[in-house]
């Protein structure tokens, strides 16, 4: 979390875990974007046991929907099922709400309707890799 030379810090946590060590500028991006989505798993494993409640999709929205290797690594990283975008999701949320407080709209099923027939979103179903199941966390 602290900001320096993020490659000598990944390296030096790799060594501390026994990891193998990236090499390359892909290596290194392929190690960053793999950690976000296990942590995306961690997550929601968290989540589902404090409500209680199942979690069988996941929507990314932002800039990081963008991203289609990072959106791909989410889905087999979770087992679920991937929604991406919109990528202005702070500025259409943010027009939408007011919407509602207007009472433009109705409800957030209304908006959430406007906000898939006005974006083209982007599915990813998990693809299982028995490598990826191996190194996969538990929720303690």
């Amino acid at each position: 979390m602290k900001p320096g030379d993020m490659p000598q810090k990944i390296a030096g946590y790799c060594l501390e875990t026994g990891q193998p060590l990236p090499q390359t500028p892909g290596q290194f991006a392929r190690c960053i974007l793999e950690s976000l989505a296990l942590l995306y798993r961690l997550t929601l494993e968290k989540m589902e046991q404090l409500t209680g409640r199942a979690v069988t999709r996941l929507h990314i929205v932002g800039r990081g929907s963008q991203n289609a290797l990072l959106n791909q690594f989410a889905a087999n990283a979770t087992g679920r099922h991937v929604v991406a975008g919109p990528a202005e999701a702070t500025a259409v949320g943010n027009v939408l709400i007011q919407a509602i407080a207007l009472g433009h709209l109705d409800s957030l099923q209304e908006l959430r309707r406007i906000v898939r027939d006005s974006f083209a979103l982007k599915a990813f179903q998990p693809l299982e890799s028995q490598k990826l199941a191996e190194c996969l966390p538990t929720v303690p």
